[in-house]
């Protein structure tokens, strides 16, 4: 088994950070090695959660600026109607005109035509990137279940199948039943890449720290022609399940691609140069089958958080400002939501 992480991390550190600056003589941005002469075309998806628990409309700016400052990317925002109850007579996206979906979005289900449609984007070669709590979205959609391997909440159970994590240098699966999401309060916790020749991966440090950031365990679903690229340790003194639960994965559906990510429940979480970096990376992975971006030379550390202060700043209760120090100790436990 790979390294893992406790709440007794002896000190952690967070690392201010603005894009684009030099620090102590290294370059911040990740940059293309060979930029397309067109931009890949994304829709960001968004407008429903499953409670107060995701505020998407704060999210959703931050995950555009994150993907088109690599210029790389051309993002459109489209809000679906909330499910049910939204009137979806004139929301007929054309997904044909884009090469990525990547999806803020969790709603309990679709129109039978909508979910066709979407079903036919990805089979048929369209690439899709799910951020965080997307995977607690459509439990009884089994197209949409393999397509991101594994989901959480919103009464999935093992009729979704098996719990799915890392154990012994391979992936393995526990088909007890029970319900399937969990996660305790948000903490600093290390990434461990276990497919280090993946695109996405690739160059990327073996252990890293990721922000304080809700790490999702007992995630049920098919697990069918899905790479678990990187894992966290769900620390047993952190209500967590004791497991190195996957974090990063990478899925084939049809001729499509899917990046899918468990991390990013809030800003704090998705100013971190671990997740901006895998995010920008998975995103043009699962549109084109590559990645030409290179890994930032200032990334989080095994010991520690590297985190963006201009997307924190985005965050309305962000408190930070020129008077903070460059270095300050890891934050304590976050009271959290239960998804």
């Amino acid at each position: 088994m790979g390294p893992s992480t406790s709440l007794e991390i002896p000190m952690n550190f967070f690392i201010r950070a603005t894009p684009c600056f030099l620090l102590s003589g290294a370059m911040l941005c990740a940059q293309s090695s060979s930029a397309p002469q067109q931009p890949i075309r994304v829709i960001l998806l968004d407008g429903q959660s499953g409670g107060p628990y995701h505020a998407w409309r704060l999210t959703t700016p931050v995950l555009k600026k994150e993907l088109e400052e690599t210029g790389l990317f051309q993002v459109t925002v489209i809000s679906a109607p909330t499910f049910p109850g939204g009137d979806f007579s004139n929301f007929n996206p054309d997904f044909g005109q884009y090469q990525v979906i990547v999806s803020n979005y969790d709603a309990p289900d679709w129109p039978a035509d909508l979910r066709a449609k979407f079903d036919d984007y990805v089979q048929g070669g369209g690439g899709l990137v799910i951020v965080h709590a997307a995977d607690n979205a459509f439990p009884d959609w089994p197209a949409y279940n393999r397509m991101i391997g594994v989901g959480g909440w919103r009464g999935r159970t093992e009729k979704a199948g098996p719990r799915w994590f890392w154990s012994e240098g391979k992936v393995a699966s526990d088909d007890t039943p029970g319900p399937a999401g969990r996660h305790g309060a948000r903490l600093p916790f290390q990434v461990v890449t276990r497919a280090p020749e993946h695109p996405i991966m690739k160059g990327l440090p073996t252990v890293w720290m990721h922000a304080a950031d809700e790490l999702y365990g007992t995630l049920r679903g098919p697990g069918a022609h899905m790479t678990i690229l990187a894992t966290a340790h769900s620390d047993l003194k952190n209500q967590g399940t004791g497991r190195d639960e996957p974090m990063l994965m990478a899925l084939d559906y049809g001729k499509g691609r899917i990046f899918h990510t468990t991390l990013g429940h809030d800003i704090a979480a998705l100013s971190c140069v671990g997740f901006i970096t895998v995010f920008q990376r998975g995103t043009e992975w699962a549109a084109t089958g590559t990645v030409t971006q290179v890994v930032p030379t200032i990334f989080p550390t095994p010991n520690a958080v590297v985190f963006r202060v201009d997307i924190a700043e985005m965050d309305p209760s962000y408190l930070g400002g020129a008077s903070d120090p460059v270095i300050q100790p890891a934050a304590s436990p976050q009271p959290a939501p239960q998804h």
